[in-house]
């Protein structure tokens, strides 16, 4: 029986099990072990992928779990950790004869042992296997192939971010310049994008879009996420769901107005101003540090006006945390009464939240439910700001 779930496919791992660095941007309490428990107790999220189980030590950090029976490996693929299952991914660079600057991409697969071959395989072909979003020396369809042989899913990744993405370089201008076409399994959009402005963009159309939330740390994640229609939450579900096979796919995406997006507008990284696309020195301070913004970029890449294929709906939701006043005593108290953001967030009652946080609150998350919330738009790395509407 297909039931809905909500998935996030893009977390780091700040810290291995030895306290050594993975995603050296990460948070240090980001391990696999309290991503797996936030996951789990108080996000309410069903499945997420964890893009840095290349690591060896994250492997094995995973192994000690499944020894001690706190999680156990699924037969179609994924390890189930109390309420959430664990997808193996990996983020890798890519810069080959091919690529206009480096593109990252999403590696999944089903299995420990597949994973195990995979990093083993990397080994050779990158400077240290230890760390996250490593460059990758070798061709984008070499990888693509050797993920497929490996029984893997492979997604570019926030693919119109300014740097390391697809698009967002200002030179690549197709997915064929680089990749195998019918290798893609999905195409991940970023902050920055949604829906309606990606398939503006006709070779898009054919490929399902996830939104994930890239967390850095633990508060982060399902920052955006998606709902998922499957059987049970496993790799091969979401393999089916990516292709729309026998009724799995994705019902719902949930992400950040793209106005929040720290790279939505082109402006001077220097002074932090919004500027025209074309220009070359910033008009208020001089500077030639010119960040162009993915609304601008896609305009620059649009030859569609829309898909004419049926898209999941993309709704704008922000996580707990971006709503104003509402701090971490207050969240704490929200979760001992309603247990999982997932439920506050979607399942919550009006009048039960007045039980526990002032009408102003209720009010705001009320709003932010609906999409009414005001936004100043972000742009060149400072993500934009959000207030709820008087």
């Amino acid at each position: 029986m297909l039931q809905s779930y909500f998935a996030d496919m893009h977390i780091h791992i700040g810290r291995d099990m030895y306290d050594k660095p993975v995603k050296i941007t990460g948070a240090k309490s980001l391990t696999l072990t309290n991503i797996l428990k936030e996951s789990s107790r108080r996000k309410g999220i069903h499945m997420i992928g964890v893009i840095d189980s290349h690591a060896p030590h994250v492997q094995q950090e995973l192994q000690i779990l499944i020894q001690e029976n706190k999680a156990i490996e699924l037969e179609e693929g994924g390890v189930q950790f109390e309420n959430v299952t664990l997808i193996l991914g990996s983020e890798i660079e890519i810069f080959d004869e091919n690529c206009q600057g480096p593109i990252h991409v999403l590696c999944f697969f089903p299995k420990l042992e597949n994973i195990q071959a995979f990093s083993a395989w990397l080994t050779e072909r990158m400077k240290n296997i230890s760390l996250s979003s490593q460059r990758y020396y070798g061709t984008a369809r070499a990888l693509q192939y050797k993920v497929k042989e490996l029984e893997g899913i492979f997604i570019p990744a926030h693919v119109f971010t300014p740097f390391k993405s697809l698009y967002g370089k200002g030179v690549n201008r197709s997915l064929t310049e680089v990749f195998d076409p019918d290798l893609i399994d999905g195409i991940e959009l970023g902050l920055s994008a949604d829906t309606s402005m990606a398939d503006q963009i006709r070779e898009l159309h054919e490929y399902t879009f996830i939104t994930n939330s890239d967390a850095h740390s633990l508060a982060k994640i399902a920052r955006e996420y998606q709902e998922i229609m499957m059987e049970h939450p496993s790799f091969k579900e979401f393999y089916w769901a990516l292709h729309q096979v026998e009724g799995r796919k994705i019902i719902r995406n949930f992400g950040m107005n793209p106005l929040l997006g720290k790279y939505h507008s082109t402006v001077c990284a220097n002074c932090m101003n919004q500027v025209a696309t074309q220009t070359a020195l910033c008009p208020s301070c001089g500077s030639k540090q010119i960040v162009k913004g993915v609304a601008d970029r896609i305009q620059e890449l649009a030859d569609a006006e829309n898909n004419p294929s049926e898209r999941p709906a993309y709704l704008y939701q922000v996580p707990l945390e971006y709503i104003p006043k509402l701090g971490p005593k207050t969240f704490n108290k929200l979760l001992n009464a309603f247990q999982t953001e997932m439920n506050i967030i979607h399942h919550v009652p009006y009048e039960q939240l007045l039980e526990v946080i002032p009408a102003s609150m209720a009010d705001a998350i009320c709003q932010m439910r609906e999409g009414q919330m005001d936004i100043i738009a972000g742009g060149g790395g400072r993500y934009g700001k959000l207030s709820t509407k008087k």
